[in-house]
């Protein structure tokens, strides 16, 4: 590549940095001497972008961002178009945010609490996990009898308004990993987390194929919102709901 031709990942020359701004106001050095913890939410957004837009530093870009997703935490849910609709957000600026904030939620994904053993853990474990998806997920949660979580598992990843589920989808990682037990966790990109007939009839089968295998199929937990949900819980439990 000439000198002269600038790389794709490299920002224009007169893009204000981190280190242009006044040393007091800088997030690197905030974060140096007080830690991530002191940084507000624009400024940790600032660390990650490293670069303004000609009349506007980082900070204030990271403000707008900030601002315009109404949270931090809606950030996660904006696609790549979302991200270089916003003035001073490129392409590779887009895939940088996306790329931290998808390490983010796997992060979450893979935290494990000690006890998965009601509707209501698996609820909270999975709360940030399934913020801002658009589509049908579905997840293993492999137990062991104590109903201590030994891994959750994407298993599949389907539209936005069906997933497939298989038996052998959901019970060849609890056979790799010697589980006792597995919970099946899907959600429902609507809120809503009555289950169709689909999700019974996909029960069903789940069910009988455990029983062949010696494998329990403790529950099957379809996750929404509160706000969307009837009983106001924002989530339905199949074992709770005497199907299991």
């Amino acid at each position: 590549m000439s000198d002269t031709q600038p790389s794709v990942f490299q920002e224009a020359p007169w893009t204000p940095q981190l280190s242009q701004m006044p040393e007091a106001e800088r997030p690197q050095e905030r974060l140096e001497k007080l830690g991530p913890r002191a940084l507000a939410d624009a400024e940790l957004l600032a660390m990650i972008l490293r670069f303004g837009t000609k009349g506007e530093d980082v900070l204030k870009v990271a403000t707008h961002l900030v601002h315009d997703a109404g949270s931090l935490a809606n950030l996660v849910a904006w696609s790549p178009e979302d991200f270089a609709e916003r003035r001073g957000i490129g392409k590779v600026k887009a895939l940088q945010l996306m790329t931290v904030f998808e390490i983010a939620r796997r992060v979450i994904e893979q935290r494990k609490p000690a006890d998965m053993g009601t509707p209501g853990a698996v609820s909270e474990y999975f709360r940030d996990v399934v913020l801002g998806l658009d589509v049908e997920k579905c997840w293993v949660l492999c137990l062991n009898s104590r109903n201590h979580l030994q891994r959750c598992i994407e298993i599949t990843s389907g539209t936005s308004n069906s997933t497939l589920v298989t038996p052998q989808g959901v019970f060849r990682p609890a056979l790799r990993l010697a589980a006792t037990a597995v919970i099946v966790v899907h959600n429902h990109p609507s809120g809503d987390p009555e289950p169709s007939r689909a999700d019974f009839a996909a029960t069903r089968r789940l069910k009988e194929a455990g029983e062949i295998l010696n494998i329990e199929l403790r529950d099957h937990i379809v996750l929404g919102t509160p706000a969307a949900d009837k009983v106001g819980q924002g989530w339905f439990s199949f074992r709770a709901a005497g199907v299991l």
